[in-house]
């Protein structure tokens, strides 16, 4: 066969071959509270403290803790979300030292996932038990030019065979669409006894 004639013959093949969709790469950073800036100081009666992190690239962490609860927002948070949003569990909680950051086109970070540590109390003793006690992978929105980031989603990791898969498929096709303070986030997936229920609050 002549090389035009192999050239046509490639040419058919390409065009019946299926697009291929790629998924979304991940990259990962640590929370290293420790080397944050702090944006107020610690509340020594309530334990509040507010702290700016090194995230992805010029994509800050926003860390916030109160009352032995922890509440995470990412990217370029305007000042309103700043200071008054907070995202969190009702018991107890703290957060894995691990972020799993899930790029868009370009490169762009779109999401974040976070695994949370549930302190569950036993109703028997009313002291929180390590027997009780539940992860969730907290999957988040960045914020972009709006300025707004909150959470998208909760897979219980405890109650599903694959929850990273499920939190990662949550990333890619729900955070860019998700409105912060008109949306609400909930459990894809099983959701055990152990997946506490979440709580938020975002400035008006």
């Amino acid at each position: 066969m002549k090389p035009f004639a192999y050239s046509i013959a490639f040419l058919v093949l390409l065009s019946m071959t299926p697009t291929v969709v790629l998924a979304n790469d991940s990259v990962y950073t640590d929370l290293d509270t420790d080397h944050c800036k702090t944006l107020s100081p610690e509340d020594e009666e309530g334990g509040g403290i507010s702290l700016r992190c090194k995230g992805f690239k010029d994509y800050d962490v926003y860390f916030k803790e109160g009352d032995l609860r922890q509440s995470l927002f990412y990217g370029h948070l305007n000042t309103a979300y700043i200071d008054g949003a907070f995202e969190s569990f009702g018991p107890f909680n703290y957060t894995g030292p691990k972020i799993e950051w899930r790029l868009g086109a370009g490169g762009k970070p779109v999401a974040t996932i976070l695994r949370w540590f549930i302190s569950n109390v036993d109703p028997e003793t009313g002291e929180p038990a390590p027997a009780l006690k539940g992860q969730v992978l907290v999957v988040s929105k960045v914020a972009g030019e709006d300025g707004k980031g909150c959470v998208v989603g909760y897979v219980d990791a405890l109650a599903n065979p694959d929850p990273n898969a499920m939190a990662r498929q949550i990333a890619d096709t729900q955070a860019e669409g998700f409105v912060c303070g008109t949306d609400t986030a909930d459990f894809t997936g099983v959701r055990g006894p152990r997946a506490a229920d979440h709580t938020h609050s975002f400035p008006e």
